[in-house]
C-alpha cells in the first residue's frame, strides 16, 4: 500500500532567498510565539525547542521565541489559537500531518489554507519498534506473531498518523491491533519502554534516545528507501541498516510533514522576514545535527511549490482517512 511519494529536495538556500533589505523592513516587536499542536516529548516538540534554542543561540532574532504546546483536539486547540491570531505576526505553528488529519477526524472548520504557508522544513520518517527484550527480531517474526496474539500498538492520538499507518499493516498482514491512543511520542516511548504496549510506529527521534540505550528495537522504516546515515547508533547497526518495510514484505509506506506556517493575514514582508529567518535556521551545524540524528527526510519546500504540495497532500490524507473510516462528522 503505498502512503506516500518522493519529492525533489530544495536547497535550503532557497529558504533563504529574499534580501536582507526585506528583512529590515520589518521584524518582530515582541515576543514570537510558536505553537506546537502536540504534546512534550515527541517530533514537533523536540524540533520546536531545538529552532528556538538555535534562534537564541545565534542571535538570529531580537526577540525571543517561546514555545507553547497545544495538544487538546488532536492538535485543533492550537491549530485554531493561531487562525484566530489573525494579521498578528509574533504568531507561528509547527506543523505535522495533523494538520490534515484533525479537520477530518473532528470535523473543525479548518483547513491548511486558513493559515500562512512559510516553509516545510523536512519530512518525517516513521519506524516500527519494539522493546528489545521481545521475541520478535525481524519484521516477518512480528508479523507471525501478530497473527496469533492481538498486539497493543502505542501511537500519539486517535485518526491521526500513527492509526493510520496501523490500519495499513492490518489490512496489508491480515491482523488485528489494540490501538492505545498518547499524547505525545515521548509518552509512546516510554510506554513501550515499560512494556505496557508491544509496539509502536514512532517518527525515529522520538525512539533514538531508548534504542541507543538498548531497551527499544527498530524492525523496519516506512519509506521505499532506506534511511540516510553513517556510522552506528548501538554497537551493531545505525539508521541505514534498518530495512525498509517494503523489502521486508509489508507494502507500507508514510512520510510525515515538519513545516512552519503562520497566522492568517501576514504582510510580504512579515513572511520575507520568517523565510529569511528559517533559511539561517537551517545553515546552522545544530539543524544538520538534528537531521542527521532524527534520520529525517530532507525534502524542503516554499512559496508556490509548498502550497501546490498541500494542496496534494490535502486530497491524499482525505482518502487514506476514508479508506482508514477515520472521517467525522463534517470532515
Amino acid at each position: 500500500m503505498l502512503l506516500r511519494r518522493h519529492l525533489p529536495a530544495l536547497a535550503a538556500g532557497l529558504l533563504a532567498a529574499p534580501a536582507v533589505q526585506a528583512q529590515r523592513a520589518w521584524e518582530p516587536q515582541r515576543p514570537v510565539q510558536l505553537i506546537v499542536p502536540a504534546g512534550t516529548g515527541g517530533g514537533a516538540d523536540q524540533m520546536a525547542r531545538i529552532i528556538q534554542g538555535i534562534i537564541t543561540r545565534h542571535s538570529l532574532m531580537r526577540q525571543p521565541m517561546m514555545v507553547v504546546n497545544k495538544p487538546g483536539g488532536a492538535g485543533a486547540e492550537g491549530f485554531l489559537e493561531a487562525r484566530n491570531a489573525r494579521a498578528n505576526p509574533h504568531v507561528l505553528v509547527i506543523t505535522l500531518s495533523n494538520l490534515f488529519t484533525t479537520p477530518l477526524s473532528t470535523g473543525i472548520p479548518f483547513s491548511w489554507r486558513d493559515l500562512t504557508p512559510v516553509a516545510m522544513l523536512a519530512l518525517d520518517e516513521f519506524c516500527l519498534w519494539v522493546n528489545a527484550a521481545s521475541p520478535w527480531t525481524t519484521l516477518a517474526e512480528f508479523v507471525a506473531a501478530s497473527g496469533t496474539q492481538r498486539m497493543r500498538m502505542g501511537g500519539t492520538g486517535s485518526r491521526q498518523e500513527d492509526q493510520i499507518i496501523t490500519v495499513a499493516i492490518q489490512r496489508a498482514t491480515g491482523s488485528t491491533f489494540t490501538y492505545v491512543p498518547f499524547r505525545g511520542g515521548g509518552e509512546v516511548a516510554t510506554q513501550l519502554v515499560g512494556n505496557h504496549i508491544d509496539c509502536t510506529v514512532n517518527n525515529p527521534i522520538e525512539a533514538v534516545t531508548h534504542w541507543r540505550s538498548g531497551t527499544l528495537r527498530p524492525l523496519c522504516v516506512f519509506d521505499r528507501t532506506r534511511l540516510p546515515g553513517e556510522g552506528r547508533i548501538t554497537e551493531t547497526m545505525g539508521w541505514q541498516d534498518i530495512p525498509t518495510a517494503k523489502e521486508a514484505g509489508l507494502d507500507v509506506e508514510y512520510l510525515m510533514l515538519r513545516g512552519i506556517f503562520a497566522a492568517p493575514g501576514l504582510t510580504p514582508p512579515q513572511l520575507a522576514f520568517y523565510s529569511d529567518l528559517l533559511g539561517r535556521v537551517v545553515a546552522t551545524p545544530e539543524w544538520r545535527e538534528l537531521m542527521a540524528t532524527g534520520a529525517f527526510n530532507t525534502t524542503m519546500l516554499a512559496g508556490e511549490a509548498f502550497r501546490a504540495w498541500l494542496t496534494e497532500e490535502e486530497v491524499r490524507h482525505r482518502s487514506l482517512m476514508q479508506e482508514a473510516g477515520f472521517i467525522g462528522a463534517g470532515g
